[in-house]
């Protein structure tokens, strides 16, 4: 008597393309959780590759900076930092700044960068700026130890509003993802962006209160000037960890609201022109 043999059930994967309908791949970037990690530890691995110094330029970026915003600003300026050494004031505020400076070059730069990665497998696109949004905040805790160096040496002790770090580090990485995800698909189609993103940073940073508070813009502005949310971040760290002023409340609403506008819009336009990156890259 012949046997019967039945041939296994195949799972059948479909791989549709996104569109503005379904913007959010939030389950589909989980599935894919290890692929994010290889990623930011390869981009870790090579961030320092055959330095010298090594992680040591986490620290020493922020730090040149700081001593000549001090000399310029807080010695000849005169700059008010709200009662702070101005050493302190200003390092503080470049924590935050370079990580979401550094998360917007990479992020804007990484899909291009990944060239080879695109056109040969497929994967949930948005991975590649994730990745590039996360390895930076490595060097930002590492800067961050050092403003606690700081601090000891100028006798500040953290706050209790230190548990509300985590709060406004993750407004900066939400804006920087935002951002990221708009630059980097532009980049894809237009590579006229790695020439806009440097003037981007520099004109976003006169336009954050890196070298001054935000006790000089007026009132009636505050809400306003909180459409920018780097502005909420750096007087949230400040608030947290020096004890300067908290930030104000109109301020952090408007901060929070045009993060969520932007990280919306911005996944909204990355699902938009995903089918086209094999393509065009």
């Amino acid at each position: 008597m012949a046997e019967s043999h039945v041939a296994p059930a195949v799972e059948v994967t479909v791989i549709l393309p996104g569109t503005q309908a379904r913007p959010w791949a939030w389950r589909e970037l989980w599935g894919h959780r290890e692929l994010l990690s290889f990623l930011v530890w390869r981009d870790l691995k090579v961030r320092y590759k055959q330095t010298a110094l090594g992680a040591m330029w986490a620290v020493i970026q922020p730090l040149a900076t700081m001593v000549v915003f001090s000399i310029i600003f807080g010695r000849l300026g005169q700059m008010p930092s709200d009662g702070v050494p101005y050493p302190v004031f200003s390092y503080a505020a470049l924590v935050p700044w370079t990580y979401f400076a550094a998360a917007l070059g990479s992020g804007a730069a990484s899909l291009v960068g990944s060239q080879s990665l695109l056109s040969k497998v497929y994967f949930p696109r948005l991975v590649i700026p994730a990745a590039s949004v996360l390895v930076p905040l490595v060097d930002a805790a590492i800067a961050l130890a050092m403003l606690f160096v700081l601090m000891a040496w100028y006798g500040i002790a953290p706050t209790p509003a230190l548990v509300w770090l985590p709060a406004f580090t993750a407004l900066a990485v939400a804006a920087a993802a935002g951002a990221s995800l708009w630059l980097s698909a532009l980049n894809v189609k237009y590579r006229d962006v790695r020439y806009v993103v440097p003037f981007l940073v520099q004109f976003w940073l006169f336009v954050t209160p890196v070298i001054y508070p935000t006790s000089l813009v007026p009132a009636p502005w505050k809400a306003a000037y909180g459409l920018n949310p780097m502005a909420t971040v750096i007087e949230g760290f400040r608030w947290a960890l020096i004890g300067a002023a908290p930030p104000d409340p109109a301020m952090v609403a408007a901060s929070v609201a045009s993060t969520g506008v932007l990280l919306w819009a911005g996944l909204r336009y990355f699902r938009r022109m995903e089918g086209l990156f094999a393509d065009v890259l």
